[in-house]
């Protein structure tokens, strides 16, 4: 009978979900783990599942984010299984998930942002590329997929923007300053030209007159950040995490930081603020005299 349940369960995760088969794979490996345990798939206790959540939490060790994920599987499957009249009530709706600890955005500070500029300085038109591809990650915020994805007819150099396909197909406009104003035209009208055989609608071009990869810009940076001298790793995201931490600092609204970045939620924008009153907090124990450690 506990075969029957979890080949229902898989025919409605394949069928009805649509799920592919990695992910199928995943909640059956936590069911059958979870069954195995307590020897039985309906008919469960609180206790079954209180010793079960021992055995995880105590004999297993797993992280937070494991946890999390094996009672989302349970409270999945076992939701079918009322849904299908099964069963008549899914105690895994009880249970929380452990709160996960909270990982503030990394962010590069002013002097590294400043020798990564300066090393891209010239008018190599490979290094005015790879100086573009900076100034428009950090004067915008916007991600490395929509960065590749730029066109040229999506520059607006009259009011300072870009137009942004961003998740989900939607559009958006972020404002560029006037540094990257002047380093988008040097490259357009200068090294493009040199550096590219055949011309393309996107800004930066890679194989067969498209856009260059993700994978290229990450390089591009890495290498950067290696000529620089900064130790870490530093992707374009994190230009995305510096761009919003800068503009808080400096006074934006997290509103407007949040339209810029083109979030959904303010809850998801408001994960900088943490990282701002981080910085705010080593200010004050430096600066106030009764917060001075000796």
């Amino acid at each position: 009978m506990k075969t029957n349940y979890i080949d229902m369960f898989y025919l409605y995760l394949k069928t009805n979900k649509k799920y592919s088969m990695n992910t199928i794979n995943a909640y059956l490996r936590d069911i059958e783990e979870f069954t195995d345990f307590i020897n039985k798939v309906i008919n469960i206790t609180d206790e079954d599942i209180s010793l079960y959540l021992a055995h995880l939490y105590n004999d297993n060790k797993l992280s937070k984010s494991s946890i999390s994920r094996k009672l989302s599987s349970l409270r999945t499957f076992y939701n079918f299984l009322v849904k299908e009249g099964i069963i008549e009530y899914n105690y895994f709706v009880n249970i929380n998930n452990p709160k996960k600890g909270l990982v503030l955005p990394k962010f590069i500070n002013e002097k590294d942002i400043t020798d990564i500029f300066d090393v891209c300085m010239g008018d190599d038109p490979i290094l005015e590329r790879d100086r573009l591809i900076i100034e428009i990650l950090y004067s915008t915020g916007i991600r490395v997929s929509e960065l590749i994805n730029i066109k040229l007819s999506d520059i607006n150099f009259y009011n300072n923007e870009i137009k942004i396909l961003g998740k989900g197909s939607k559009e958006r406009i972020v404002i560029f300053n006037d540094t990257c104003k002047d380093a988008l035209n040097k490259f357009i009208k200068e090294g493009r030209k040199k550096l590219y055989k055949k011309d393309s609608e996107y800004l930066f071009i890679g194989r067969n007159n498209g856009h260059i990869s993700s994978k290229y810009v990450r390089d591009i940076i890495n290498k950067i950040k290696v000529k620089a001298g900064i130790d870490g790793k530093i992707s374009p995201h994190v230009f995305r995490h510096t761009f919003a931490t800068d503009m808080l600092n400096n006074g934006a609204d997290l509103v407007s930081v949040k339209d810029l970045l083109g979030h959904e939620s303010l809850n998801t924008t408001s994960i900088y603020t943490h990282v701002t009153n981080e910085q705010i907090k080593k200010v004050y124990e430096m600066a106030h005299p009764r917060a001075k450690k000796e």
